[in-house]
């Protein structure tokens, strides 16, 4: 069964009168980027100022597109999603944070989570970001393949036992674990960490995904080198796909630094390339377990199209698709409707230590041609709907 993108009532039947009309005037706000942007700005430096501004973010942009200040919160906001079949990523979105002794703290942060989605049947991932526990220098150093001292060595071992023992807990609690990808000029060392617990913990079922940003021209191929590299290792290959997230940023560093940018040259460009790696995966889903990132309709059908077309069961445990908490709510929950895997990326922290989260939410809106209309235009065909009824 396909589903119908456009049903507003199946999207936001989650959501109260009150709560669409909360979306209604936030959306409304990013459909000004200027406006947006400057309302950001000086909301980051009201907190860090420490003036008395946490309500009004958390009643705000913080409820749109965060489940909670802690797990506590999180897992409710994860129990209300539950009742209509929708899946939830855990993601502990604290960002920004420094020192080997805050890298230390992160990972029982992490394993707690690990061990509540345990206990819960619609929490089968959770997600992190090597950034959180590692210092972007060093993982630098290891991206280009430079010479660590003794100390750095050191270091990066450190960072490796840090991941290896969430890879640990995911693995006894059964609960699968999703690397984030970060800029380019990093990513290397992201992928060898993703690629050495792929090969230790993806040997009869896929229990680690490594993400590959398909805004990048060279991603295609790497993600078919990686499937490669996976048959000849003997491991199954866990491939979340985006398109990406550090667009502006890539082309102003290639431009500053004077190499050629690692963006694809247009939209079309992406959009190509993102809708080929899903039919490779979903071309080889003996050795592949996808997991479609997008907030692309156009993607997401053509995926829903394919699988029905190859007879390939909606909810087999190799396809999973995901968006972001608080936005594109017409593609998840048609999509769960329709009988898919589908799991909604859930941040969850203190207002203050996700605020970097926010501001590229708010960015990603009003950046992205037609993201914040079409969700705006969804919220109110539904409040005319209701008011109909």
């Amino acid at each position: 069964m396909l589903p119908n993108f456009d049903n507003t009532e199946i999207a936001f039947r989650y959501k109260s009168n009150r709560e669409l009309r909360q979306a209604q005037l936030l959306f409304s706000t990013m459909n000004f980027p200027t406006l947006s942007s400057i309302g950001m700005k000086v909301t980051q430096w009201a907190i860090k100022a420490g003036l008395p501004v946490k309500a009004l973010v958390k009643n705000t942009i913080f409820k749109q597109f965060c489940g909670g200040e802690d797990l506590v919160e999180a897992a409710e906001t994860a129990n209300k999603l539950e009742q209509y079949k929708m899946g939830v990523i855990l993601d502990y979105s604290v960002e920004g944070k420094e020192g080997e002794a805050e890298f230390d703290k992160a990972v029982p942060e992490f394993i707690k989570a690990i061990q509540y989605a345990k206990t819960e049947p619609n929490i089968p991932f959770i997600c992190i970001k090597i950034t959180g526990f590692a210092r972007f220098a060093l993982l630098e150093k290891v991206h280009e393949n430079t010479a660590l001292t003794e100390q750095e060595q050191q270091e990066w071992n450190r960072v490796r036992q840090r991941i290896e023992k969430i890879g640990d807990a995911c693995k006894e609690s059964n609960v699968m674990l999703l690397i984030d990808a970060e800029e380019t000029w990093i990513q290397e060392a992201v992928n060898l960490l993703a690629d050495a617990m792929m090969e230790k913990y993806n040997r009869e079922k896929v229990l680690v995904y490594n993400t590959y940003q398909l805004y990048c021209h060279a991603t295609l191929d790497w993600l078919k080198r990686s499937y490669k590299a996976g048959q000849e290792k003997g491991y199954l290959l866990g491939a979340k796909l985006v398109r990406g997230a550090y667009m502006e940023k890539e082309r102003a560093r290639a431009a500053t630094m004077n190499y050629p940018s690692p963006i694809q040259k247009d939209k079309q460009a992406t959009d190509h390339d993102y809708n080929e790696a899903v039919h490779f995966c979903l071309e080889h889903l003996d050795g592949i377990s996808v997991f479609i990132g997008t907030h692309n309709e156009e993607s997401c059908m053509l995926a829903c199209k394919y699988m029905e077309q190859h007879n390939i069961p909606a909810k087999t445990s190799t396809v999973y698709f995901s968006q972001l908490f608080g936005m594109s709510d017409n593609i998840s929950f048609n999509l769960s409707d329709a009988g898919y895997n589908v799991a909604k990326y859930m941040p969850y922290g203190p207002v203050k230590d996700v605020i970097p989260y926010l501001m590229r939410r708010a960015q990603e809106n009003t950046s992205v041609a037609g993201q914040t209309g079409r969700e705006l235009s969804l919220i109110n065909k539904e409040l005319q709907r209701r008011k109909r009824k």
